[in-house]
């Protein structure tokens, strides 16, 4: 699913699932003299705690790849989540609440089901949208030589276009995971088209980064950014081998983060926590 940041699209659903909840308990309260009980505020729990197991399971089945960066099990923004296990773990919470406070259990089951099919209904509408906004853009950019081309030469393998700066601080965090996601995924294509600089500055800070990268590609008039409506830097497309896209990432991709996408692009292995990108030569 399209993430922004540290998720405002999958939190701004998930808000609207719970006031669709929070309406639908409410709804079933009417009539209850004051006090009643607080169905929204349940709801809320239960949400919080799904996502946190939500969060805790992707690290927990993607460790080896954090282990070698602790820090970025605190970078949400990777997008890295185990939908199942926030559900049980919602579910379990609400129960047991439910189980303490008696007068929760018909409101609060009302609500959980209408947060679920409000929830459910929004992704599948955000998904469907997103798939089919925007294919392989029709731009020319150009090699680091100076040589035209287009994303849709490409075709025949799955693509990762990543829309990059010099100057943005979140893209030169990514850039040694991605780089060794290139090395690493050879049946993937990983293209690092940089948004709006010259040739000379992008090679300066690839030599001064130590990064020797393949697929570097300059869109001076950021033609990418325009045509797939990214608001922000770094944004990461993922379209499949026939050009049409999957998944948008806006935000900082961590080692994790990629390799949970990638598994559903490339028949390698998961890139191991180990792996670097190729030296500059």
């Amino acid at each position: 699913m399209t993430s922004l940041g540290p998720l405002p699209f999958t939190v701004l659903i998930l808000l609207a699932a719970w006031g669709a909840g929070t309406v639908a308990g409410r709804w079933m309260l009417r009539g209850r003299p004051e006090p009643k009980p607080a169905v929204g505020g349940a709801l809320f729990d239960a949400a919080l705690v799904g996502l946190v197991a939500a969060r805790l399971a992707f690290i927990v089945a993607w460790w080896p790849q954090y282990a070698s960066d602790p820090w970025a099990m605190l970078r949400p923004g990777d997008g890295g989540y185990v939908p199942m296990a926030g559900v049980l773990a919602a579910l379990a919470f609400a129960g047991w609440r439910a189980w303490r406070r008696p007068e929760l259990r018909r409101p609060l089951t009302a609500g959980l089901g209408t947060a679920a099919l409000a929830y459910g209904a929004l992704a599948f509408g955000l998904q469907h949208w997103q798939s089919r906004a925007i294919g392989l853009s029709e731009a020319v950019l150009t090699t680091l030589d100076g040589r035209s081309t287009r994303l849709a030469a490409l075709t025949g393998k799955p693509i990762v276009v990543n829309l990059w700066a010099t100057w943005c601080p979140p893209c030169r965090r990514e850039m040694p995971a991605l780089a060794a996601a290139q090395a690493w995924y050879d049946d993937v294509h990983i293209v690092f088209a940089n948004q709006g600089e010259d040739p000379a500055t992008i090679q300066r800070y690839l030599d001064a980064a130590g990064l020797d990268l393949e697929l570097v590609l300059v869109d001076r008039l950021s033609r990418l950014s325009e045509d797939a409506g990214a608001r922000g830097l770094p944004t990461t497309l993922f379209f499949d081998a026939t050009g049409r896209l999957i998944d948008v990432h806006v935000g900082e991709l961590t080692r994790a983060g990629i390799a949970a996408r990638l598994a559903g692009y490339s028949q390698k292995p998961p890139m191991p926590a180990q792996a670097a990108a190729a030296p500059v030569r």
